[in-house]
């Protein structure tokens, strides 16, 4: 039993927050990067600190530098004095403050960032690793690689996905969508240079009309892609509902990543819209609601693939019965390889959290960091 947890215990099972850092990074791309509907030359990264014990917790999301100052003026002093035992009430005073401010968006993603490092932190003052603080359904949790951007050329693109394929993942994903006229030869590029065991993903973004998205889902399937991600926009539920309902055989539907609360997630499922739901613990107000989105897709009997941030969906991935793999991001991958202590590379494709670690098991690199400071 932790000397943290034996003191909280004596004193009524509480261990109060006592500081919460906010702080920013923007980190540029290795190259430019483009999908069907977005381009972009940096990702940030805002970083929440919790001290409560003698413990620090972290966490994080991929969000604009207005996600840190609502945190520091909205929900940084609220928290102040409240135990970080009782996450759930934590949550709940969170989401109360943003009331006025609209809850998706900025304000779940600053929730989010708050609430992975109160999961972290409790997991640390317990001495867990988070997974084991979740309750671990899995040992591990597969992967798929995922890159394969627009704006890529033919050769960086097979570069890319055969070599997550030489590392034994055996699914990978590629953009589609800005330049349609290209889409088939480059799908049929990608499957050259994976081969046919490879099961091959592809993502719209959002970028098709309705018709033709079936146009491109028929002729996709004669490369054998098996997962069409926002073929229309995640917003026209009867879009992703045709597409699942007349797309190929075989090929999965799937939407969610822009999800920030649950309502929106009952909506897409009660839809029928998507074979998967995709859902990001960044994005839908932490792992908190990441449980949440699970939960509900259990209820409708379809499985949850989590969306980005692959450090830090690794735990949560393998303690939740609906996740059936998690998306490893290339943008996101390298950036936490380069600042957290503790970034896992799969290993035969698949994630195994590091059980020797407490919580998320990361350490952030703040001298590394230092250079990308905002």
């Amino acid at each position: 039993m932790s000397n943290n947890y034996t003191t909280a215990r004596n004193s009524d099972c509480m261990v109060p927050i006592r500081r919460i850092d906010v702080s920013v990074y923007t980190i540029p791309t290795d190259q430019p990067e483009s999908d069907g509907t977005l381009q972009w030359n940096n990702t940030t990264l805002v970083l929440v600190e919790v001290q409560a014990g003698d413990q620090r917790g972290l966490g994080y999301s991929y969000a604009d530098t207005a996600t840190a100052r609502l945190i520091q003026d909205k929900l940084a002093d609220l928290l102040l004095g409240y135990d970080v035992l009782s996450l759930p009430g934590a949550w709940t005073k969170m989401t109360h403050a943003i009331r006025n401010l609209g809850r998706p968006g900025i304000s779940s993603m600053a929730i989010a960032a708050v609430d992975n490092a109160l999961w972290d932190l409790k997991a640390k003052l317990l001495e867990l690793p988070l997974v084991t603080l979740l309750g671990r359904a899995r040992d591990a949790i597969p992967v798929y690689g995922s890159g394969g951007f627009t704006s890529y050329s033919i050769e960086q693109l097979q570069c890319q996905l055969g070599g997550w394929t030489d590392t034994g993942i055996s699914r990978v994903k590629m953009k589609v969508g800005r330049k349609p006229e290209q889409d088939i030869e480059r799908v049929k590029a990608a499957r050259a240079a994976i081969g046919d065991a490879t099961e091959l993903f592809v993502d719209a973004n959002g970028a098709y009309s309705r018709k033709q998205a079936i146009a491109m889902a028929e002729a996709f399937a004669e490369y054998g892609v098996v997962w069409f991600e926002e073929p229309v926009s995640s917003d026209d539920l009867e879009g992703l509902r045709l597409l699942r309902d007349r797309g190929p055989a075989g090929m999965a539907i799937s939407a969610g990543e822009y999800g920030y609360d649950l309502y929106y997630f009952r909506r897409m499922l009660a839809a029928g819209s998507v074979d998967v739901l995709q859902a990001d613990a960044t994005r839908c107000a932490g792992i908190s609601g990441f449980c949440g989105a699970a939960a509900l897709c259990e209820s409708f009997g379809l499985p949850l693939s989590s969306h980005c941030a692959p450090a830090l969906h690794t735990h949560p991935g393998c303690a939740l019965r609906s996740i059936c793999h998690l998306e490893y991001f290339h943008d996101h991958a390298r950036i936490e390889q380069m600042l957290f202590d503790g970034a896992l590379t799969p290993q035969h494709g698949k994630l195994y959290p590091d059980l020797s670690r407490p919580g998320l098991g990361l350490e952030f690199k703040r001298a590394d960091a230092a250079q990308y400071a905002v």
